[in-house]
């Protein structure tokens, strides 16, 4: 049973749950039996599997979020803007920010080799690494690897090659990762975001993508070949975070290289053997892939899943239709019109819009509309043609 511990777990929060509940008990409860309680409801076999889980959390736990960047130092701050934090800080802007600074102050490469690799610098890189820093040092605003700067950063690509002038991005960071890689550098390097027990690895930053779209949470921008250079030097192709990042969209090109590389079949992982019982199972891992593809009717991947052993039976992929009322609320008190926006699919808005939906209706969570969604998820041009239907 996987982890459900809130973000930030704290044992002593949980303790206080513990106490708390042997003192409303009416079966005078001794605290073992409260702690066991407690243990089971966030997903522990008991206390002692908690505590265990909650001692790696202390060494492994980041919340970029919680890190000051107004007071962090040049090379810091252009490291915390040059990578995705899986945040709501997360976009564009954030990314021209920090090749600006790299534009402005190129020697901020040479300020430590977190920067060299958030930079993508193989060249950098290689002097920290002349000096004596080890490839697997912790450091910058996140107490990173340098692999994980690199695997993160979204730093603009046209400003790294107006830089560096030498050959692609894609080229450049491929050459840069091998440095590191070279060198030691862990290709299952990760870190548990907010404590969550679902690893944020090295592969997870390249994949990209996840919740907030794929504008403001995109893919490396040397995406294909980064990843199967982490492969071929050994990063496990089962990536929980990962496929749940890349599960959003119908792309299925993620999946055809971690299958090539053993997805499905693939022995335990490192992380599932550090995390044991607090990650999900393969089982549970599949499930939500199988019913995220049948909701959204991905038909193909879930023919891909079922050629690669596996189980989909149960489950009848939900063809895409224009609804007979388009202008009806869902669930989540969005329209199909804010839907199509958040996705940047013009071809539905266009439809949509021809069947009648009315551009000016704001959704009942966010009170926005459908070009608000579409702007908040920087998909620009969606939102320049919801903008020219309501002038």
């Amino acid at each position: 049973m996987a982890s459900t511990l809130p973000d930030n777990p704290s044992l002593e929060h949980l303790r206080r749950e513990a106490r708390a509940l042997q003192r409303a008990s009416t079966e005078r409860l001794p605290l073992h039996v409260a702690q066991l309680r407690i243990a089971r409801q966030y997903g522990f076999p008991g206390w002692p599997a908690l505590v265990r889980y909650l001692d790696l959390v202390a060494d492994l736990a980041v919340d970029p979020s919680a890190v000051p960047e107004t007071r962090l130092a040049d090379a810091d701050r252009f490291c915390a803007l040059a990578v995705l934090q899986y945040t709501d800080r997360d976009a564009p802007p954030r990314w021209e920010s920090a090749a600006q600074s790299l534009e402005e102050e190129p020697d901020l490469v040479d300020a430590h080799i977190w920067a060299a690799a958030a930079a993508g610098d193989p060249e950098a890189l290689a002097r920290h690494l002349d000096r004596g820093i080890t490839a697997n040092a912790t450091g910058g605003p996140y107490g990173w690897p340098p692999l994980l700067y690199l695997c993160y950063t979204r730093v603009a690509p046209a400003a790294a090659e107006r830089r560096l002038r030498s050959e692609s991005t894609t080229g450049q960071m491929c050459a840069a990762a091998t440095v590191l890689l070279d060198a030691g550098a862990d290709p299952n390097a990760g870190y548990l975001w907010r404590g969550m027990a679902t690893p944020f690895t090295a592969l997870t930053g390249v994949l990209g993508e996840g919740e907030l779209g794929p504008r403001r949470q995109p893919r490396h921008p040397a995406a294909n070949k980064l990843a199967e250079l982490l492969l071929r030097r050994g990063a496990h192709p089962v990536d929980h975070q990962g496929l749940y990042n890349r599960m959003f969209r119908p792309d299925d090109s993620h999946l055809e290289l971690l299958f090539a590389y053993g997805l499905a079949d693939a022995g335990p992982s490192p992380w599932e053997r550090k995390l044991a019982e607090a990650m999900e199972s393969r089982a549970q891992m599949w499930r939500r892939q199988v019913d995220w593809a049948a909701e959204h009717g991905f038909v193909r991947r879930l023919d891909l899943l079922a050629r690669n052993g596996v189980d989909t039976s149960g489950v009848t992929p939900v063809l895409p239709r224009i609804p007979d009322d388009v202008n009806a609320f869902d669930e989540q008190g969005a329209t199909p019109l804010h839907h199509a926006a958040w996705d940047g699919d013009l071809e539905l808005i266009r439809r949509l819009l021809d069947r009648g939906a009315n551009p000016s209706l704001v959704d009942m969570r966010f009170h926005a509309t459908a070009q608000g969604w579409a702007e908040y998820a920087y998909q620009t041009e969606a939102a320049e043609l919801l903008r020219s239907v309501i002038r």
